[in-house]
């Protein structure tokens, strides 16, 4: 398996100024390409510390993609840090310079003077060309390493890996491709999914966990040589062990089974041809906002109230006043009030609700912050869940809004589509 190095660059970087999402990124897509990538290397914006992470780089894998550092300002030394460990100099690329040109000209501005220093190059080194930015990349062969430099933008470095260095990876190494698995849970902790699967390990599968709040991904990984039969053997057993905690599966050829929660609430609906409203008030409009993020989630999702005051919940979804006085607006029976009302006002044929005590203020002996019910209203039945959350503010909103589209996924599991109706 070829060994691949990920290098980002940038004071702002190693400050924690901006979150570096270039790695990330591509260590996903050269995972899932077959590379084996043990490390990710981030430096300053100095020349030497530059070189010193190439150099060493190099020597150790086979390809290396180095991100960062390709501006025009007087911070930028990726190109000269790269001459350097090759040990030669910048030379000036005219066709770099006229489609920098080209992209200033594109975008109706003038080029600055400065810009021109896009335009040299480490002597020997291929340009990548950028159709997306004004920073050129570049590519060389240094010791064992086919290297990349590309621009820190996100947008153009993405789009010149898939559509430039990618296709070469693929012509240049013979790769064995395994096969990897997400499991994408909720309502169980890291440790305690450990603790579920440890017995089911196996020597050639390697088993990862990532804590990615508000959910927990559970991966399998198998090694190209592992036979069809046996990895199905494998992920059943780990499928059926951590069952409805399991809410997507990232890596099946069958599309229709991974995505985030509120995707797969929205293919729900949309295959039981039915709509959904939401009421909400701790979560402040999250759980609409996760929904609207789907696209299409115009075809099942009918609408939205943030009612955080009582005068709203009893105006806009008809919460009985003498409710809200005997047993207070964070409770079960005002979350199912909301959820009933939200869905005879829209007329959808599910609702859901949030009322709670996000914090850090408003909590009691009785009702400590983090007291959270969720409703769901259908055409028969209302219920709801009571529960008890950690953490700060946007915590406890995240975890909230995570429960509440669980809630209505687990009725879902429950109620599964009739696939072969009665005839009449």
């Amino acid at each position: 398996m070829p060994i691949a190095e990920i290098l980002s660059q940038g004071n702002e970087v190693i400050s924690g100024q901006i979150t570096d999402t270039n790695a990330p990124w591509l260590a996903q897509r050269l995972t899932d390409l077959g590379f084996d990538v043990p490390r990710h290397t981030t430096v300053g914006d100095q020349v030497h510390s530059i070189q010193q992470a190439i150099s060493q780089a190099a020597e150790r894998a086979d390809f290396v993609i180095c991100s960062g550092g390709l501006g025009p300002t007087k911070d930028d030394f990726t190109a000269e840090a790269a001459a350097l460990a090759m040990g030669t100099d910048l030379v000036f690329d005219e066709q770099a310079m006229q489609q920098i040109e080209k992209m200033f000209a594109l975008f109706n501005r003038r080029m600055p003077k400065v810009n021109e220093k896009q335009a040299w190059l480490p002597r020997g080194a291929k340009r990548l060309d950028n159709f997306w930015g004004t920073a050129p990349g570049f590519a060389l062969q240094l010791n064992r390493a086919w290297c990349c430099f590309v621009p820190g933008v996100p947008r153009e470095m993405m789009a010149m890996y898939e559509n430039t260095i990618e296709p070469e990876l693929k012509r240049r190494f013979s790769i064995e491709k395994g096969r990897h698995f997400i499991f994408r849970t909720t309502g169980i902790g890291e440790s305690d999914l450990q603790e579920l699967l440890h017995d089911l390990a196996h020597e050639e599968v390697e088993l990862g966990f990532r804590a990615s709040f508000p959910e927990v991904q559970v991966k399998l990984k198998f090694p190209p040589a592992f036979s069809e039969l046996s990895m199905v053997a494998v992920f059943n057993n780990y499928r059926e062990r951590l069952g409805d905690f399991v809410f997507s599966i990232e890596g099946l050829t069958k599309p229709d089974q991974d995505g985030d929660m509120a995707q797969v609430i929205g293919r729900q609906l949309k295959m039981r041809k039915a709509t959904l409203a939401v009421a909400e008030s701790c979560t402040g409009g999250r759980v609409l906002a996760a929904l609207t993020s789907v696209p299409g989630s115009s075809m099942w999702l009918k609408e939205g109230a943030v009612t955080y005051s009582n005068d709203s919940k009893i105006r806009q979804l008809k919460v009985e006043p003498d409710t809200l006085s005997e047993v207070g607006a964070v409770s079960a029976e005002v979350a199912c009030q909301m959820a009933q009302g939200i869905r005879r006002a829209s007329g959808s044929d599910f609702a859901l609700s949030t009322t709670g005590i996000a914090g850090p203020d408003g909590g009691s002996k009785d009702k400590p912050v983090g007291t959270v019910f969720i409703g769901l209203a259908t055409e028969k039945n209302t219920f709801y869940e009571a529960l008890s959350l950690i953490g700060d503010r946007p915590h406890i909103q995240a975890s909230a809004t995570m429960a509440a589209l669980n809630l209505l996924r687990l009725y879902f599991l429950d109620h599964p589509i009739d696939e072969d109706p009665p005839q009449d």
